[in-house]
């Protein structure tokens, strides 16, 4: 359920009490970094930044009930989520109708909301990175048959971004990224009675990890070898 303006704000003003206490778990959390660093280092302003690096966010989830004046028709379960960080404080609702007897807030916005909207993204992921919706033949075989093909192609780089691209910069890259920064390139072909040459520019940005993926790949097991 999307909120409005207004009502953020007010369930801004009831998630004060788990804002104020992910502020003071984070500055606990962040303190003796500090004062070691200053040990070491000449203090700065960069110095509460640079300490940030090494420690986690502190993330605290609560529920709330409420409901609008004339909008709800009744009292609704609202679960809040609190990020404090050095740079921000990354505050997120969610209304719903389970109750907190069944799971609790932490369990149901990581365990249920989360999985669902990545969920969502891997299917607009694949609409809009490889085009599934273009669907437009005069006969089903057909459209049945481009479906198929952008399936295909989904499951291929999704085996790439898990397999080979794990510690790169395009480890959590979306398909539209992977196929226009390493798949669309211009390249040389070279094809004789025992192999197929591609020749890459030496210019390409992207050299080293095109070495990263061909390592991992040889590494991988052939599912027909045995």
């Amino acid at each position: 359920m999307f909120l409005d303006s207004l009502l953020r704000n007010r369930l801004l003003q009831l998630a004060q009490s788990i804002k104020y206490r992910a502020s003071q778990e984070y500055s606990r959390k962040i303190k003796p970094v500090i004062e070691f660093f200053e040990t070491l280092f000449p203090s700065s302003p960069d110095l509460k930044k640079d300490a940030a690096e090494f420690i986690d966010n502190s993330v605290w989830y609560c529920s709330l009930d409420y409901q609008t004046l004339n909008r709800w028709s009744r009292n609704r379960r609202v679960v809040a989520k609190v990020e404090y960080n050095y740079e921000e404080v990354d505050t997120r609702f969610l209304v719903t109708s389970l109750p907190t007897n069944k799971i609790p807030p932490g369990r149901l916005y990581t365990h249920k909301y989360c999985p669902r909207g990545n969920m969502e993204n891997r299917l607009k992921e694949q609409k809009l990175g490889l085009k599934s919706d273009r669907t437009s033949t005069h006969t089903f075989e057909g459209n049945q048959l481009r479906l198929w093909f952008a399936s295909i192609a989904y499951i291929l780089i999704n085996a790439l971004r898990e397999k080979c691209l794990v510690n790169t910069e395009f480890k959590n890259a979306t398909v539209e990224t992977i196929r226009t920064k390493l798949l669309k390139l211009g390249t040389i072909i070279n094809i004789n009675k025992r192999r197929v040459l591609i020749a890459i520019s030496s210019a390409c940005p992207y050299k080293n990890i095109f070495t990263k993926i061909y390592k991992r790949l040889s590494r991988l097991p052939c599912p027909n070898s045995g």
